[in-house]
Order: C-alpha cells, then structure tokens, then sequence
C-alpha cells in the first residue's frame, strides 16, 4: 500500500512540475504569423482513451506531445511550419527524432473528428517544414508534435527543444501601422493640443496608450488624444495593438512641440482684515498685462496696484506677448471681526430681534451655547448664521429679561472659543 501511494505522490509531483503548458489540446497555444517561438515537449506526456486527443494512429503514434493551434486569414492559402535548432535530450534508450503534422478537427481536440492536413513527420531529427496548400480562409486548424519512442534499444520517448516559425499566404496578414495627425505643433502655453491616430490594416483595436515624454498620460478607446498641459519640447507618442488574435503592436509619435509661454506671476495669497489696504505683486515679462476685477484697485495696468477689497476677492493677471495670453491668480482674504453684540430686544418689532454675531459666517461650524444665570442651558446651535441665530427663546417658550451667558467656539485650526454675557431686554 505504502509503495502505491510513493508511486501515485511522485507520479503528481512530476505532472505539476514538469509537464507544459501546451501538454494539452484543449490548451494548445496560439502561433502567430511570421513570429519564432522557441517550443519543448520535455516533461510532456500522452492523454489516450478512446476518442480522446492523442488517441490516432495515423502518421505517427503520439508520445509525449505538444498542441499548437492557428488560424486562417480571410483569404487563406498555403501555410507552412519551419523547425530549427533542434536540441534533443541525451539519456540512455531515449530516442533522438520529433514526430509532427498538421490536423483539422470537426469537434475540437476530439481524435474521432480529425483529419490529416499536408505531409507528415514521423523521423524529424533535423530541420524540417510541415506544408499544407490551399487552406480554406477563417478557419482553425492544430499542430501536434511528439516525440518518436521506436528502434532497437530505445526504452523512452524523445525529448527536445526546438524553435518554430509558421508562415504562408494562408496565415500571413498585412503590415500594421499608425500615423499621428497633430494641431497645432506650434502653440501657446494652455492652448489646447489634439491629435489623431490613423490606423493601417489595424482591426480589432481596443484601446490606445498615450504617452508623454515617455510617461503614460492617458488611456482612451478612441484614436483621438486632448491635453492642455504641453510644455516646450514635449513629444507625445501612441502605442496600440492591433488584432484580438496573436495582438501586434504598432507605435507612433509625434515631433517635439513648440510651446510658446513666458513668466506670469499674480504674487502671493494675502490676509487682510475689513478696511485695509494691500499691494499686489505681480510680475511678468510681457509687454502687455492688465489686473480685474478693477473696482477697488488704484491702476489695473500697474503690476503693483493697491487694493482695497471689501470682500474675499481673487484678482487675475493677464499677459499678453507674441500672440499668447496667460493669467495668474493672487486670493486677498477678508478676515472680519467677530462682533459679539452685549444686548438685543427680541420684542418682534424688527429692531434687533435676534443676537447676532457679526463675522461668524466665516465659520460655518462653529458651535454656540447660551446658558441662563444659574448655568442652565437654554440654547445652543451648530453653525450659526442669521435663521439660526437665538431669538430670546429657550425649552419653555420666551425668556424672561436678564443676563445670560455664551460660550462660541469656532472650531477652527486654532480652536479659538469666546465667552461673555448677554443682556435680554424685553
């Protein structure tokens, strides 16, 4: 029992490591024309039962066999198999030949279905070619290819590595290639840059690389590429491939691109507080260059006008030199005050009916509380702005006159909080 089991453990370890990919039909690997692709059957074994893929007698018996697998172009025609550089296993009783040939099949990897297509080998020991004429066009045919196990002496299957390369009118396809249509290819700085790839005897294309420099940009699944952000010299180049089947891929790219641009700096964000004035400091080598908005701004023409914002405000500079324009942004901040007002009347006669707290829109999630002379809370608000302010109200309806008390904390990145009263007056 034990040398059962040893036998059936080494047997697995042996189909695991060593047997090839392409060991079976329903895996056959796919040949694409004009391409030299280096093969083995080492470590590959038979699959025979009744009906089963290996299971012919026609031109050879199979051993040890590898499955290959091609397609017909549109047209179809003759196709033929080169085999070169033939490297056999050396050990003692093991044969030194390859066997292979060409088969159709109905119902696919099924050996009742198959059928013999052009010249077989059965001795191949040296370069040799399978040739099949006249193929009909779309159509899928398979390669098998064994190692030989007869003659005086011989105890096992050859084994060999090989390179193999199919060709013929019957498989080959035109050339593939692409071309990139650009505009412009002299532009100014943020201009927007297009281009276009045209594609030859390229089917099946699903998607397009784009590339800038050398660095993928962008991924599109059309030929048509945009970007606003090209400097001088750029060089933008395409990779796609073309076919599902045995994929080729075709490259392109463009000359460098003439960017034309020039120094605009609007200067520094500022912080001010309501009523104060700033100057702006811009900078830019262009002759002609201009600031807006223009209200609450000495000269819009000078790069360093004074300011006077009543409000948070974003100024643009804008540069004009050899046909191209650029704009740069300078932000000035208002910070207002906070105003805590010390009464209010919440008598509904439209005179300071609520408490309202002069600069708190500037923190939206500032959280206010109000508590009554004995420390009762009698409000409080997350975020406070006018419909949110305390009208004089509490949990049991109006409050009566009195002091009351706040604490507001801003919430902000300094975590500032204020305290202080509040006078009610009825």
């Amino acid at each position: 029992m034990k040398v059962v089991i040893l036998l059936l453990l080494f047997s697995f370890r042996f189909l695991a490591a060593g047997q090839q990919a392409n060991n079976a039909c329903s895996s056959a690997l796919e040949l694409c024309p004009n391409q030299t692709f280096s093969l083995t059957n080492i470590g590959a074994n038979k699959t025979f039962c009744p009906g089963c893929e290996d299971d012919f007698s026609f031109c050879f018996t199979s051993n040890n066999s590898i499955w290959l697998t091609f397609t017909t172009n549109s047209t179809g025609g003759n196709v033929q198999v080169d085999f070169s550089n033939l490297i056999f296993s050396m050990n003692v009783g093991q044969d030194d030949a390859l066997q292979a040939t060409i088969l159709s099949a109905s119902v696919p990897c099924n050996s009742t279905s198959y059928t013999a297509i052009g010249n077989c080998v059965s001795n191949g020991n040296a370069p040799f070619s399978l040739n099949a004429a006249a193929l009909p066009a779309n159509t899928l045919y398979y390669i098998v290819v064994s190692g030989d196990l007869s003659g005086a002496g011989i105890t096992s299957a050859a084994e060999c590595t090989f390179d193999l390369i199919i060709s013929g009118s019957g498989i080959d396809r035109p050339v593939s290639s692409v071309s990139l249509t650009t505009s412009p290819i002299v532009m100014c700085k943020n201009d927007i840059f297009s281009t276009n790839a045209i594609l030859t005897n390229c089917p099946d294309t699903s998607s397009f690389n784009w590339y800038v420099n050398g660095v993928l940009t962008a991924v599109t699944t059309d030929a048509y590429f945009q970007s606003t952000a090209l400097n001088n010299g750029d060089i933008v180049s395409l990779e796609t491939n073309c076919y599902t089947l045995c994929a080729e891929m075709v490259t392109a790219t463009t000359a460098a691109i003439t960017v034309y641009s020039f120094p605009i700096d609007a200067g520094p964000d500022q912080l001010l507080n309501t009523g104060e004035t700033t100057q702006l400091n811009g900078l830019t080598t262009a002759p002609v260059y201009s600031w807006s908005p223009t209200f609450g701004i000495s000269d819009p023409s000078t790069l360093t006008p004074l300011v006077s914002p009543t409000s948070t405000t974003t100024y643009t500079l804008t540069a004009t030199e050899n046909g191209c324009t650029l704009e740069d942004y300078v932000t000035i901040t208002i910070e207002e005050k906070l105003i805590f007002p010390t009464t209010f009347s919440p008598n509904d006669d439209g005179i300071n009916d609520r408490w309202e707290i002069g600069g708190v829109s500037q923190y939206p999630n500032c959280f206010v509380k109000i508590y009554n002379r004995w420390g009762q809370e009698v409000f409080q608000s997350i975020g406070y702005s006018l419909a949110k302010s305390w009208d004089g109200t509490g949990n049991t309806g109006k409050l009566s006159e009195g002091v009351y008390f706040y604490i507001v904390e801003l919430r902000d990145d300094k975590k500032q909080e204020f305290k202080g009263s509040i006078t009610l007056i009825r």
